[in-house]
């Protein structure tokens, strides 16, 4: 495994695009998960040059990214590869997610199946790219992780999943998965806030909130906030469990 800082003269919000800054001088860490060197290195120049103040870090296997992870606990990101040297399937991402829920996972993958990506998402993943998309989606797709957010590839992603589809238990049944402190988080985001704002007003850390808003995506069987919203829109929340 390699550990780097990466540094390019870029402009962060002008890379970003318009994508909040993170403000003052905090310091945006990154980890990069692949077992090919060469993709690895092409992944980390992209990322300086539009994050160009990030700390980035680089694993060639589960095992090294969990290493990285626990030693360094203020990780905000990790970009990981589904198909790698002794992972099957999604057991590379049930175990970092196993290990360390707080992190939010973004899949950088050559798969670009909808039903991959579909996938992903019910097994905790933030959001998926493929490995082939230009510089200008890769940091879209980071910053609105981010922020929040889940990223899928608007001509890759897969049809929302409806409302009432028979394969998924009722609304409320899956909103009572959710512990007290993600239904809280459920209704700011169910009144538009943002999770700076809703950071805010719990008193808790950016990413300890991405971390709730992952696991609400991930309960509720949905792949982004809309979906959240639409799906609870009628719910009574008192008999559901209440805040």
């Amino acid at each position: 495994m390699i550990a780097m800082t990466a540094t390019a003269a870029s402009d962060f919000d002008r890379a970003a695009g318009s994508a909040a800054p993170l403000g003052g001088e905090t310091v945006l860490r990154l980890l990069v998960v692949d077992d090919h060197p060469l993709f690895r290195e092409a992944l980390a120049s992209a990322i300086a040059l539009a994050f160009p103040k990030a700390e980035l870090h680089e694993a060639d296997g589960i095992r090294a990214a969990c290493d990285i992870l626990g030693q360094n606990p203020a990780i905000d990101l990790t970009l990981l590869d589904l198909s790698m040297q002794g992972v099957t399937g999604f057991d590379g991402l049930d175990t970092i997610r196993a290990r360390f829920p707080r992190v939010p996972i973004l899949i950088v993958s050559g798969l670009t199946e909808p039903r991959i990506m579909q996938e992903a998402v019910r097994h905790g993943a933030a959001g998926f790219v493929p490995k082939a998309v230009d510089k200008a989606t890769l940091t879209r797709a980071i910053s609105e992780v981010l922020g929040g957010a889940l990223f899928m590839p608007p001509d890759l992603a897969p049809a929302p999943v409806p409302a009432r589809s028979a394969d998924k238990a009722p609304v409320a049944e899956r909103v009572a998965r959710l512990t007290p402190q993600q239904m809280r988080v459920l209704a700011m985001i169910r009144q538009g806030k943002l999770n700076k704002q809703i950071a805010h007003e719990l008193q808790v850390g950016d990413s300890t909130v991405k971390a709730h808003v992952s696991e609400i995506l991930r309960k509720l069987e949905v792949i982004s906030r809309t979906q959240i919203v639409i799906e609870t829109a009628y719910l009574d929340f008192d008999q559901a469990g209440g805040f």
